[in-house]
């Protein structure tokens, strides 16, 4: 890797005027800076980070704090894919990712601390409890934060269009004929609660009957739990015709309890999922479900955390909304609207 001098010197200019082209100054020919760019890209020019750091005042370092309540870590098929998309963004823009946690060695601290001891210069926050206190010291700081599927005052949030999926999804079994629907819904977070609303809206203005039977919780990626709300569906007087899963991985579960039933899908049973997930399309039969735009949620939230640290000034606080699509699969068939 060739220094700055050396660059200049290839290029036959100052030192200075090497830094003003790098920096997009105004005070240069555009010829001239595109040159040294060029030239900067063919020699494999990158500027030192502590140097750079020293001149704008920013480590080019964005924490990620991401704790679910699962302790999945990236094996989080869903959060790995958004993260990777926030990655991707990032670096295209120059930053590095540090993710934050709850000690330094075997000190305890908190996230605040971690991302001062670390010098982030802003923070994606996903898949936390945000009733955390230490969540919440982070969000009411000066470091600037933007969340992930959690809609939070004093931040931008890049969220995934939970109601219009589940409208969508459901729009699709309606259309099969179904109106026996029952819903094993997540625990109660912010896309819970809008996945939950949107289905009871849709039930609601399509004259539906829904008993408070049909709707039962389950955590998320928790495939006993999916089974057990499985067999309770399926043993009740009046059993529904399809049944919606918080996630394809829950919807696993329920698919083993369907099958010790000796029932089959979609034959005896529809069932639905939601995320898109790889394992979704490799199940048999293939699964009706939400593919989540995972690469566009992090590029996003990427975009948005690293405007608001460089403009501040001019960068609203927003919620971006960015829409999934239906994989139709297999896994839902047709009924008799009078069933």
């Amino acid at each position: 890797m060739i220094s700055m001098k050396e660059l200049a010197q290839y290029c036959g200019v100052s030192v200075a005027t090497v830094s003003k082209a790098l920096n997009d100054q105004s005070d240069i020919g555009e010829t001239t800076k595109q040159r040294i760019k060029k030239a900067a890209e063919t020699l494999g020019y990158y500027p030192n980070a502590a140097a750079r750091s020293l001149k704008t005042n920013k480590s080019y370092n964005i924490g990620v704090l991401f704790v679910d309540e699962a302790n999945s870590g990236l094996t989080h098929e869903y959060f790995a894919a958004v993260l990777e998309g926030f990655k991707v963004e990032a670096e295209k823009q120059g930053y590095d990712i540090t993710f934050i946690n709850s000690q330094i060695g075997r000190k305890k601290v908190s996230y605040y601390d971690h991302c001062r001891y670390r010098n982030v210069d802003g923070v994606v926050i996903a898949c936390v409890n945000f009733d955390n206190p230490e969540v919440n010291e982070l969000l009411s700081s000066d470091i600037p934060v933007v969340t992930v599927d959690h809609i939070h005052e004093n931040c931008s949030s890049v969220l995934s269009d939970n109601a219009k999926g589940i409208e969508v999804l459901l729009n699709y079994i309606y259309e099969k004929g179904h109106r026996k629907i029952a819903y094993i819904h997540g625990q109660n977070t912010a896309v819970t609660k809008s996945r939950l609303t949107s289905f009871y809206r849709f039930v609601e203005n399509h004259n539906i009957e829904i008993p408070d039977s049909y709707t039962v919780e389950a955590d998320y990626l928790n495939v006993s739990q999916a089974a057990l709300c499985t067999s309770k569906l399926l043993e009740q007087k009046d059993p529904p015709t399809c049944i919606l899963y918080p996630d394809d991985t829950a919807l696993i579960g329920g698919l083993n309890e369907i099958r010790a039933r000796n029932l089959k899908v979609p034959e005896d049973i529809s069932v639905a999922g939601y995320d898109g997930s790889r394992i979704s399309q490799l199940l048999n039969p293939r699964l009706t479900t939400i593919r989540q735009n995972t690469a566009a949620i992090g590029s996003q939230a990427a975009k948005k955390l690293i405007s608001t640290i460089e403009t501040p000034k001019t960068t609203f606080t927003e919620q971006i909304i960015v829409e999934g699509e239906l994989l139709m699969g297999e896994s839902v068939g047709t009924v008799d609207v009078s069933q």
